[in-house]
Parts: structure tokens; C-alpha cells; sequence
């Protein structure tokens, strides 16, 4: 017990000072090579923060765990919103650059709705793993169109900057990345095992702590971002990270084994999941800010969730 608990305070310094690293590095990088930071954020921090979600579901269903590898997915996009962005509108109003949002937002809201309908008939098989990687793609393509549209329009960003200046960035950026993804394997690991002293049940230690603990890197990243004034990072990161955690993780490790869906996804986490992130997207267009008592509400959502979660499944 002794053991569990110091790795589990070792990992989340690893992690703090990972993300601090990383906010820096990504903010330097954006500002050097004139790549706007919501397009950081949806593309390269979204990657390195996914990491931990799509190692520990991936591995999941490699070992046939699969109840783990969707409720790590579905939970850490839940998490995402309903904690990490949630807590963060608390903290501070954030403005909303409709025209990012709204395509981003959207790719999101399709990969989950596409989910619910692969997931229907209680299996997401390797040709309905086939088509949430497409949507996946379909997100990549569009953050990289919009990235060379930026750079047609003023070719001297991509020269302003030779790439030697940025080694130190992106050195920094790397040794962050390593140290939020390895903090947040620790923390899986021993999250997992005090859970289980206490007689969770698998389903819901992957809906709640598992996705909690891998969605610890957007939060601390979400927060140091928001500290230091760059809050667009954190929305490009949550937008980004939710559509690679549904159509990236899920996709892929459909490619391993068919996932299983209890009932309980499709009539539990499912529609909420659909709710809180529509609940984002009208709050971010109608207002063009998302406002404190919004986030406050969103977190709200989320923690009722989590109580009906106990109250119903456990």
C-alpha cells in the first residue's frame, strides 16, 4: 500500500511538470512557426495528451479487457468535457472562435453519433472499427488543409523561423510529453489496483478512475494553459482529443477484437455522453464565450453522471 500510494504522488509531479513543459514548448512552437494555437492544440498537444488513452485501451482489448477499452474511450471524453473544460470555464470565461469550433466541435459530434450507431447492435466489429477511423482521417485532413490554407496565405511564416531555433522546443516538448504519458501510466496502474482492493467492478474503475487518470494530462495541461492565458490551447486540445479518443483509440483497437457493448453503454454513457457535448456546442455558438456558469454547469452534468453511474451500476 505504502508502494501504490508514493507512485501514485511520484506520477502526478511527473505529470505537472511534464505539462508545463509542454504548454511552454507548444506555445514557443506556435509563436516561432506562426501556426495558429487552436491548431496546436487539435493536432500535436491532442496526440501527446491522447497517448495515455490509446495505450491503455489498446492494451486493454489486446488482453481481451474490453469493458476497459470502451470505458476508458467513452469516459475519457466525458471526463474531458464535463471535468477538465468544465472546470476550466469555471475558472475563467473563454472566448470562442466560432468558425474552429464549430468544424471541430462537429467532427467530435459525429464520431460519437457514429459510435452509437456501429455500437447498436452491441459489437463495434473490425469494419465498423474501419469506419470510425475514417472519420479520424477525415479530422486530420481537415486541421491540415486548414494548416496550408494558413501558410498559402503568408509564405514568409514558413521561412521565418529555420527549424534549428526550434530544437530546444521541441526537445522540451518531447521530454513533456514522455513525462505526462509515463506519470499517467503510473497513475493508471496504482489507481487500478487501490480500486480494486476496494471491489469496483471493471466497467466502472474504466468510466471513472482509469479515464480520469488518462485524462489527467489534458487537465493539468488545461489548467497550465489557462494560468498562463493561453485558454485556446485548451479548447483545440479537448475538441481534438475527444474525436482521436472515440473514432483514433476505439477504431484501432476494434482492429484487435471485437468490442463487446453492455446495455448499460447504450442506455447510460452513450446518451450522456451525447448530451454534455451538445450541451458544449450550443453554449460555445450561441454566446461566441463561453461563460463561468456554463462550465459550472457542465461540471455538474458530469458529477451527476457519475453518481448515477454508482447509484445504478455498481
Amino acid at each position: 500500500m505504502f508502494v501504490t500510494v508514493a507512485l501514485l504522488i511520484l506520477s502526478l509531479l511527473m505529470i505537472t511538470k511534464g505539462a508545463d513543459w509542454f504548454v511552454e514548448s507548444a506555445v514557443s512552437i506556435s509563436e516561432k512557426s506562426g501556426i495558429p494555437k487552436i491548431i496546436i492544440g487539435a493536432t500535436i498537444v491532442s496526440f501527446a495528451t491522447t497517448a495515455p488513452e490509446f495505450t491503455v485501451s489498446v492494451m486493454a482489448a489486446y488482453m481481451g479487457h474490453v469493458e476497459m477499452t470502451v470505458g476508458n474511450a467513452v469516459g475519457s471524453a466525458l471526463c474531458n468535457i464535463g471535468l477538465v473544460l468544465g472546470l476550466i470555464i469555471a475558472m475563467k470565461a473563454i472566448p470562442v472562435e466560432i468558425h474552429g469550433f464549430t468544424r471541430k466541435g462537429a467532427f467530435m459530434l459525429f464520431s460519437a453519433l457514429l459510435l452509437i450507431v456501429v455500437a447498436y447492435d452491441g459489437v463495434i466489429s473490425s469494419f465498423d472499427g474501419i469506419l470510425l477511423l475514417m472519420v479520424f482521417i477525415g479530422f486530420m485532413y481537415y486541421n491540415v488543409r486548414l494548416q496550408r490554407a494558413i501558410f498559402k496565405d503568408n509564405e514568409s511564416i514558413r521561412e521565418k523561423v529555420p527549424l534549428s531555433q526550434l530544437k530546444r522546443d521541441i526537445m522540451l516538448f518531447v521530454s513533456g510529453a514522455l513525462l505526462v504519458v509515463l506519470g499517467s501510466r503510473i497513475l493508471v496502474n496504482s489507481g487500478i489496483t487501490i480500486a480494486e482492493w476496494l471491489g469496483i467492478p471493471e466497467m466502472i474503475i474504466a468510466l471513472t478512475l482509469v479515464a480520469l487518470g488518462t485524462s489527467l494530462p489534458e487537465l493539468i495541461t488545461a489548467v497550465s494553459s489557462t494560468l498562463k492565458g493561453h485558454q485556446d490551447i485548451s479548447i483545440g486540445n479537448i475538441l481534438g482529443a475527444n474525436t482521436m479518443d472515440i473514432a483514433l483509440i476505439l477504431g484501432v483497437s476494434a482492429q484487435i477484437t471485437p468490442l463487446n457493448i453492455l446495455p448499460q453503454s447504450l442506455e447510460y454513457d452513450f446518451p450522456l455522453m451525447i448530451i454534455i457535448m451538445v450541451l458544449l456546442l450550443i453554449f460555445g455558438i450561441t454566446g461566441k464565450k463561453l461563460e463561468r456558469w456554463e462550465g459550472g454547469l457542465i461540471v455538474g452534468v458530469y458529477i451527476g453522471y457519475v453518481a448515477g453511474l454508482f447509484s445504478l451500476y455498481n
